[in-house]
Formats: structure tokens, C-alpha cells, sequence
């Protein structure tokens, strides 16, 4: 037992970790410092009463951990934003360390067709059970309901004060708040001398209000190539019709590249849809048509569902271009034909709004990566501050690959505050 009078003296011979916020990002650095310096007293300040929220959300319920795309250079492809910085990164810690890290505590992964990597046990719970292990097997302390307000730096040690008035003290602070939608919320990263990128969110659905396709919901397209008129943006991929608008893989990729170009068209805008990418073009279509109504006039068009579309969505677009179920090849007016061919290859919308996507609010911005060391995760401008996950302005498109930038810059920052606080 330590004498009570030397307790002081051993408290100042280990060094205290502070890791604000309690999501993947905290949690990775947090118990990889603990378990690489069992020296070290590691605390994570989590500002709500649950930690890990989006790791329990993600993917279904099911925790997207990251992606099977092992080659660099075809990784960084998937992040908007941060690509050369994450290209260093992913040097230090990659997909094939994620999924090694998570197998050597008996949390094997899976690999499902479109390459995104889930628990075998297909819960997200399991993720979380396995965090939650490790911070209590090398003594992290997690404190909830701790939101930070400021931080000052003085004679080398952090001062954070907390919102109810406590105050915490610490050798090395890891920022992983996650992002935060309003440019406001950093004022208390500014103060220490940091500039942030304006944030706008990301991974969104677009909103159509008023428009009929939005009876059609839960109607899936596998392969419909998306771009919004006016611009550059283009994907193609599964889409979702919902109640609200339009959603799935194509349009949340759209909305993480387009992040800030669609905030300063207030989400006002329009797309346009080919339904059968990959199948027909314009010129293709009308070659077919001209071919049915030459050979096969007599066929009801009802009957033909170019590219094979969901029957909804199929007999949607046949009303849309004022074809009946009697309407055949042969006898097709022009003006409906050329309706045909508009809807089904360049199908217009206007989209008048955002909606998050589930629960997984992602944000394009925060703190400026020219004023972080790739190499550390930590601050150039404020000795032993590192950052960690989304509050840097790095953001990826869905697929787990934002999950995979988590674990990478807290494992990053974990191993170079070890490095630092070691004799």
C-alpha cells in the first residue's frame, strides 16, 4: 500500500491521459494508450449519458467496422475530404490492422459483397461489449454526462473545465468529439489557437416534398445512375425511394461529395436519374424502341419493363408517360414514346431539402489538417493536444469508411502519447 504522504508523489509520477468524447475514435485511443502504457491513467470525458452511440447505430444495428478495400491508394478514393492526409495515416494503421485488432480479442469480422466488414455475430453490441472490456481490463476511467466547455494550457498541463463546474486536469488531451454541426460549437478548439473549417453535414437523403414517387416507398433500383444538373456530381449505385425522397448508396455517396456545393444551393436543386445505368442510354433506348415497334408492334409496352425495373417503379413511370395497359409498340405515339425514354434514362426531380440519414449525422469540416501531424494525430500549434476521428476535417462516403478513419487516428494518437509519456 502507498504511505499517504508519498500518494502525491506517486500521482505526479503518472501521467494523465484525457480523451474528450466517448465514441469510436475516444474509445480506440483511449484503451490502446491504456494498454500499450499501463503507467498512464487514461480518462474519457463523454459528454452524454452513453458512449459508443453511433457504433450501436451504425450499419442497422449491425456496426459497418470498416471496408474491404486493402490498397491505399484506392481507399483514400472514398473520403471527400482528407485524402492526402489519410494517405500517410493509413500507413500507420490500416483495414487489414482493424481487422486483425478485432480478431485478436475474439471479434471476427465479415465481409459482404458490396465489401463492407460487419461482426460475424452480425450485432453491434459486440463491438461495443469489446471496447467496453478493454477499457475496464487496463483501468480507463470513463466519466458520462462530462461535456467540456474550455481548455487552457498552463506550465505544461491541460486545465478542462467541465459544464457542471468540475475541473480536470491532464498531461495530454485527445480531442474526438466527433463532428458538430454548427461552426459555434468549435469556438473552444479556436481558443487555442486552432482554425476550422465551416461544417456542413454530410451523408444525407434528398428531400422531394409533393412529388408522387414518394408513394412508391421502399421500392429499391440496384444500379441507377444520379447527377445534379449544374454540376459535376455524378454516382451510380443502389437507390432507395422513401416517403421523403430518395435515399440508398447512391445518393448518400452523392451527398458526401457534394457536401459543400449543395449547402450554398440551401439543398435546392435538381437531379436527374437514368434508372437503367448500365443498361441504356438515350441512344440505346430509342434504338430498342425503334426495333420493337418495327418488329414486335403488336406487344403491349406494359409487357416489356425495360431492365427488368420493380413492377412499382415500372408501371410509376409507364403513368407518368400517359401509357396505358393498352397501349402497344406499334401504335405508340411519338409525344409518349418521347416521355418514355425522358422518364425511364433522364428522370428530373426537384429536391427541396435534406434529411440525416438515420442516425448516422456525419460532417464535412472542423479542425484544419495542415495544423495536425499526420504522423501523431497531434496539434502543431499546441504541444500534447492530439485529435481523433471527426473533429478533423476529414469525411468519407458510407461504407465504413468513416469508422475506419476512427480507428486509425486513435490508434495514431494513442501510440504517440505513449511515446511521449514514457521515462
Amino acid at each position: 500500500m502507498i504511505p499517504v504522504t508519498d500518494f502525491h508523489f506517486f500521482a505526479a509520477m503518472h501521467k494523465q491521459l484525457v480523451v474528450i468524447g466517448g465514441g469510436a475514435a475516444g474509445f480506440f485511443c483511449a484503451v490502446n494508450a491504456a494498454r500499450l502504457d499501463p503507467s498512464l491513467r487514461v480518462t474519457i470525458l463523454e459528454k452524454s449519458s452513453q458512449v459508443l452511440a453511433k457504433v450501436r447505430v451504425s450499419g442497422g444495428g449491425r456496426c459497418n467496422v470498416t471496408h474491404a478495400c486493402f490498397e491505399t491508394d484506392e481507399l483514400v478514393k472514398r473520403y471527400p475530404r482528407g485524402r492526402n492526409f489519410l494517405k500517410k495515416a493509413f500507413h500507420w494503421f490500416s483495414p487489414k490492422d482493424t481487422v486483425a485488432w478485432f480478431e485478436e480479442r475474439g471479434v471476427p469480422l465479415k465481409t459482404e459483397a458490396d465489401g463492407r466488414m460487419f461482426p460475424r455475430s452480425n450485432t453491434s453490441e459486440t463491438i461495443i461489449n469489446c471496447l467496453l472490456r478493454e477499457a475496464d481490463r487496463f483501468n480507463v476511467e470513463i466519466k458520462m454526462n462530462a461535456a467540456v466547455t474550455s481548455i487552457t494550457r498552463e506550465d505544461g498541463m491541460f486545465h478542462l473545465q467541465l459544464q457542471d463546474g468540475r475541473t480536470v486536469n491532464a498531461d495530454y488531451v485527445c480531442v474526438a468529439t466527433g463532428g458538430y454541426p454548427k461552426s459555434a460549437q468549435f469556438e473552444w478548439l479556436r481558443s487555442l489557437e486552432h482554425s476550422i473549417e465551416t461544417p456542413v453535414p454530410s451523408l444525407f437523403t434528398f428531400n422531394m416534398p409533393g412529388n408522387p414517387i414518394t408513394e412508391l416507398m421502399g421500392v429499391v433500383v440496384e444500379d441507377a445512375a444520379v447527377k445534379v444538373t449544374g454540376t459535376k456530381l455524378n454516382e451510380h449505385g443502389p437507390l432507395l425511394i422513401t416517403h421523403w425522397g430518395m435515399s440508398g448508396p447512391v445518393i448518400l455517396r452523392l451527398s458526401a461529395w457534394g457536401a459543400r456545393e449543395l449547402a450554398e444551393k440551401n439543398y435546392h436543386f435538381t437531379v436527374q436519374v437514368n434508372w437503367l445505368n448500365g443498361k441504356y442510354n438515350e441512344a440505346t433506348l430509342r434504338e430498342k424502341l425503334t426495333r420493337l415497334r418495327a418488329h414486335s408492334g403488336k406487344t403491349l409496352v406494359a409487357a416489356e419493363n425495360f431492365g427488368g425495373l420493380p413492377k412499382r417503379l415500372w408501371q410509376y413511370l409507364l403513368r407518368l408517360s400517359g401509357i396505358t395497359e393498352e397501349h402497344r409498340f406499334g401504335d405508340l405515339p411519338g409525344k409518349n414514346e418521347n416521355l418514355l425514354v425522358a422518364n425511364l434514362v433522364n428522370y428530373t426531380a426537384e429536391v427541396r431539402g435534406k434529411t440525416t440519414f438515420k442516425e448516422e449525422f456525419v460532417t464535412c469540416g472542423g479542425v484544419r489538417l495542415s495544423e495536425t501531424d499526420v504522423n501523431s494525430m497531434q496539434s502543431k500549434r499546441v504541444p500534447g493536444l492530439f485529435f481523433a476521428g471527426e473533429v478533423m476535417d476529414v469525411d468519407g462516403i458510407t461504407g465504413g469508411f468513416n469508422f475506419q478513419h476512427a480507428w486509425t487516428s486513435g490508434w495514431i494518437a494513442a501510440k504517440s502519447i505513449v511515446s511521449l509519456s514514457a521515462p
